[in-house]
């Protein structure tokens, strides 16, 4: 099952979370930070085994508590307000195949309003955090131009 679930967690971190992979794996952190995130949940995994609870219903209870600290995903987030509010630069990024570097370069020129904002579950959708964003995407995107 543990090795199920890190399979999951890194698929998941993968498609959500690609900066915080590629930063765990430039480190030489990712095996072990996999390993002790699904360690966490091992008193999890037990408990609802003794309650005979279905692998895939297991699976996703893990998943879901593996996951909690990880949500929402600033780079899901981030791709999604530019691919909705700058289609040109989001398919020019895409078939330059940078867009994955793009979108990380993004989430550090943006750290300032995410941490104002205090972004979570709770501001994702605040309309004032997604001008603030997208005003900051705009600029990042004209000192790109004139370079």
């Amino acid at each position: 099952m543990k090795t199920l679930l890190i399979g999951k967690l890194h698929s998941y971190m993968l498609q959500h979370h690609t900066d915080l992979l590629i930063a765990l794996q430039e480190e030489h952190r990712l095996s072990h930070y996999l390993s002790t995130k699904v360690d966490s949940v091992s008193g999890l995994i037990e408990q609802l085994q003794t309650e005979e609870r279905p692998g895939y219903v297991i699976e996703a209870l893990c998943l879901e508590e593996l996951t909690r600290d990880l949500r929402p995903s600033r780079f899901s987030w981030l791709r999604e307000v530019l691919e909705a509010e700058f289609p040109d630069a989001y398919r020019r990024f895409g078939r330059s195949g940078i867009l994955t570097y793009e979108l990380i370069n993004l989430i550090g020129a943006c750290e300032p309003i995410f941490e104002i904002f205090q972004f979570g579950e709770d501001t994702e959708d605040s309309n004032q955090l997604r001008n603030a964003i997208t005003g900051m995407i705009a600029e990042y995107l004209e000192n790109q131009e004139g370079a």
